[in-house]
């Protein structure tokens, strides 16, 4: 059993972001970089590698293996960590494959995801999960400790080609030079705030950088499918469609729709 110790817990309210002293198995890490390989190919018409929404979804059974993704979102031990910190009632409304190929791999700007994402409360747990090595030099994350602890800050439209994300932050609101680059090992992690600023660079040297990311939110929050602003944040696909899967506990808000757009994403998928 791994949980988060007094002083991660602590750094993951001081600062909004933590380094958990934590590693995925390597039978586990070997079958989920099959499984990012594979999502790629299979959806590389639909989607860029930087952002592969929900393979929790596709089916892996002519493969002759189970879906590792479901698998490692389900993981008791990390499940576990999220429950440290929103909670007992879980709900992981969306996981994604962040994948920047060497060379090409694009910038992802400084941005708070609390700008642009539909729960209310403004709630939610990301677990960031390294399948390559992260370097700073192939665009690894990187964080503004404390930045959480203001609210959100005042983002704008980016009409750049280069940005994987079009909303950014006015960089006059923070000081770049407190950046933390998140260098992390195959199958280690990091977990961060919802409103945390942070953001990548891009990945310009001859090594991959892929990462599984699970989004966690309480189920005390109403994941609003009426407010996702189309107009604003402009996406490969549409956040108002994302399936939620109660991972733990119930659905204490009353207000969650648990059951629409499963069929959609398996529909979709199965088709690849």
């Amino acid at each position: 059993m791994t949980k988060l110790n007094s002083d991660e817990l602590k750094q993951y309210a001081d600062d909004g972001y933590v380094f958990p002293d934590f590693k995925l198995s390597e039978d586990l890490l070997t079958r989920l970089q099959s499984g990012i390989d594979s999502a790629i190919n299979r959806l590389g018409d639909q989607f860029k590698p930087e952002d592969i929404p929900n393979p929790h979804f596709l089916d892996f059974s002519s493969e002759g293996v189970d879906n590792p993704f479901l698998e490692v979102a389900s993981h008791p031990d990390i499940l576990d960590m999220v429950e440290q910190v929103i909670g007992p009632n879980i709900i992981l409304w969306i996981a994604r494959v962040f994948c920047k190929p060497s060379v090409t791999g694009r910038e992802v700007p400084w941005h708070q995801d609390g700008e642009y994402w539909p729960m209310r409360p403004l709630e939610t747990c990301t677990v960031w999960i390294a399948l390559d090595e992260v370097t700073t030099e192939n665009g690894c994350m990187r964080f503004i400790p404390a930045s959480h602890q203001s609210g959100l800050y005042k983002h704008h439209m980016s009409d750049r080609k280069d940005l994987v994300l079009n909303l950014e932050l006015d960089e006059d609101q923070f000081d770049e030079s407190n950046a933390v680059n998140v260098e992390l090992q195959p199958g280690a992690i990091s977990m961060h705030h919802v409103k945390i600023i942070h953001g990548s660079h891009a990945n310009q040297s001859p090594k991959r950088r892929a990462a599984l990311v699970l989004r966690y939110m309480p189920a005390s929050s109403h994941y609003d499918r009426s407010l996702v602003n189309h107009d604003r944040f402009k996406s490969p696909f549409n956040l108002t469609e994302q399936p939620l899967i109660l991972m733990r506990g119930t659905d204490v808000s009353g207000e969650n729709d648990l059951i629409s757009n499963h069929d959609y994403w398996k529909k979709r998928y199965s088709e690849v």
